[in-house]
C-alpha cells in the first residue's frame, strides 16, 4: 500500500497536470478565439502566392519607412481560409509604439455597412420594407423641400426651395439616393448653411462628426434641412446611413449600438466592435500622424474615447483587422460564419445588385469617390462591381466594398472567393491611392 505521501505527491501531481492541460486548452482556445474562428491555411493551398503576399508587406513597409504612412494591417481570406495577416509599422508614431494585431481604428463609412446589414436584418423580419417611407418611422422626414439651383442670364446662381415630388424611403437612404447631403461635401451652400445652423457641422470642428447631436436632435437638424435633389434619383453620398441609424432605432426599439452588438457583434465575435473605445482598450487606438505627410495640414479624426450623443451609423464605429475580417468573412460565406446565420443569401446578393440602373451620380460616381477610378455602381450598403473590365484596377463582376475616411478599406470578390481587410489611419487625399495599390497587390497574388 502506498504511504499516505506518496498518494499526496500523486495527487498534486494529478492536480497539476489537470491545472496545466487546462491552461494549455484555454491558451489554444483563446488563440482559436483570437484567429477568429476562421480557420488558417497556406497561400498556395488556396491558389495565392506566398511571395506575392509578402510582397505586399514588402510595399507597405516601404510607405511606413518613408514617413507616409504608421502602419497598417492587411488580412486575406480566400476559400474561406485565413492565408494573410501583416502587421506593419507604429499604433503611435510619436511614441514609437508598434502596431500590434489587436490595435483598435476608427473605420468611420465603413461603420455604414454594418448598418446596412442591421436594416436589412428588420427587412428580411417584415418590420420594414425597402419601399416604406422613412417618415412612417421618422415622422420629421413627411414632406421635404428640395434646394434647386437656378442661373441668371449673368451667369449667377441663386436657389429655389421647391416640394420633394416623393417621399425618401428606407431604399433611398441604402442607396444614397435619398436627397440628403454631407456637410463636409455639399457645394450647395443653402443646405451647408441649413446643417450648419442644426448643429451637423461645425466650421475648424472635426469633419463626420455627428455623434454631436442626440438621436432627437440629429433627425430634427436633418429634417429641417433641405435635399440636395429629388428623392430617388441621384447618387450623392451622405448622411443616409446616419438617418438609417435612426431609422433601425425607431424599428427595434433598441439604441443602434445595442442593436448591433445582440445581432452583429456578439454572433460573429467583434469583441472590439463599437461606438466607444472604454478607458481598458484606450491603449490599444491607433494613432494617425500630427500632420498630413501630403498636405501638411493637422489631422484631426473622431474622439472615439468619449460618450457620443448618438450611436453614428454612418461615422461613428471603431473596430480591429480581426473583427472586421469576422465580419467580412460571413459576407463571403453567403451571409454566416461558424453557424451563426446574419443575413439569407438573397438579401446580401439583393445588396449587392446595381441599384441605381440610370440614375445619376452627380458630382461623382461611387468608383471615382472611393478609387478614383470608373466600373463601378452601388447596392444597398456596397459599391459593386459592375463588370471585369471599365476600370483602372483589377477586379471582378458582382464585387463589392466599402472605406472609410481615416483610410480603412474592405471588398468582398464572390468570384475569386477572395475577402481582404485593410486598417490603417491615413485621412487625407491620399486615401484613394492606397485603396488602388492594395487592390493590385492582391489581386497580383491570385494564381489561380
Amino acid at each position: 500500500m502506498k504511504s499516505y505521501q506518496e498518494q499526496i505527491t500523486k495527487r498534486s501531481l494529478l492536480q497539476r497536470s489537470i491545472f496545466v492541460s487546462a491552461l494549455l486548452s484555454a491558451f489554444i482556445s483563446a488563440q482559436f478565439v483570437y484567429a477568429q474562428n476562421i480557420p488558417t491555411a497556406k497561400p498556395e493551398s488556396v491558389g495565392m502566392s506566398s511571395k506575392k503576399l509578402q510582397h505586399i508587406t514588402k510595399m507597405f513597409q516601404m510607405e511606413v519607412d518613408k514617413g507616409a504612412i504608421p502602419g497598417a494591417i492587411i488580412q486575406i481570406n480566400r476559400n474561406g481560409k485565413l492565408v494573410y495577416t501583416s502587421v506593419v509599422g507604429f499604433k503611435d508614431k510619436s511614441k514609437n509604439e508598434p502596431l500590434t494585431k489587436d490595435s483598435i481604428f476608427r473605420i468611420y463609412s465603413m461603420t455604414k455597412p454594418l448598418a446596412s446589414i442591421a436594416a436589412m436584418q428588420l427587412v428580411e423580419e417584415g418590420r420594414m420594407q425597402l419601399t416604406d417611407p422613412i417618415s412612417k418611422f421618422l415622422p420629421e422626414f413627411k414632406d421635404m423641400q428640395v434646394s434647386v439651383p437656378k442661373t441668371d442670364s449673368k451667369g449667377e446662381i441663386s436657389y429655389d426651395t421647391v416640394p420633394a415630388l416623393k417621399p425618401i424611403t428606407v431604399q433611398d437612404l441604402l442607396r444614397h439616393t435619398s436627397g440628403i447631403a454631407y456637410p463636409e461635401i455639399t457645394k450647395n451652400p443653402i443646405i451647408k448653411k441649413a446643417y450648419i445652423n442644426g448643429g451637423l457641422y461645425v466650421a475648424e470642428g472635426t469633419d463626420y462628426d455627428q455623434r454631436r447631436l442626440s438621436p432627437k436632435e440629429f433627425v430634427a437638424a436633418v429634417a429641417s434641412s433641405p435635399l440636395s435633389t429629388q428623392p430617388g434619383t441621384n447618387w450623392e453620398y451622405s448622411m443616409s446611413v446616419d438617418v438609417l441609424g435612426r431609422v433601425i432605432e425607431a424599428v427595434s426599439g433598441q439604441r443602434l449600438g445595442e442593436y448591433l452588438q445582440a445581432r452583429l457583434f456578439k454572433p460573429l465575435n467583434m469583441k472590439d466592435t463599437g461606438f466607444k473605445v472604454p478607458a481598458e482598450k484606450v491603449s490599444r487606438l491607433a494613432q494617425p500622424f500630427s500632420i498630413d505627410p501630403n498636405t501638411q495640414q493637422p489631422i484631426k479624426l473622431l474622439d472615439v474615447t468619449i460618450d457620443p450623443a448618438n450611436d453614428s451609423g454612418g461615422a461613428g464605429g471603431v473596430s480591429t483587422a480581426a473583427d472586421y475580417m469576422n465580419f467580412v468573412s460571413m459576407l463571403l460565406n453567403g451571409g454566416e460564419l461558424n453557424g451563426q446565420r446574419i443575413i439569407s443569401p438573397t438579401t446580401l446578393s439583393l445588396m449587392t445588385s446595381d441599384q441605381l440602373g440610370t440614375r445619376a451620380a452627380i458630382p461623382l460616381n461611387p468608383g471615382q469617390l472611393l478609387m478614383g477610378v470608373n466600373g463601378y455602381t452601388f447596392g444597398l450598403g456596397f459599391m459593386v462591381r459592375q463588370g471585369p473590365g471599365l476600370s483602372e484596377v483589377s477586379g471582378s463582376e458582382g464585387e463589392y466594398m466599402w472605406a472609410g475616411a481615416a483610410g480603412t478599406f474592405f471588398w468582398v470578390d464572390p468570384k475569386e472567393k477572395l475577402g481582404v481587410v485593410l486598417m490603417t489611419q491615413v485621412p487625407g487625399p491620399i486615401r484613394p491611392y492606397y485603396r488602388r495599390m492594395i487592390k493590385q497587390l492582391v489581386s497580383a497574388s491570385i494564381e489561380h
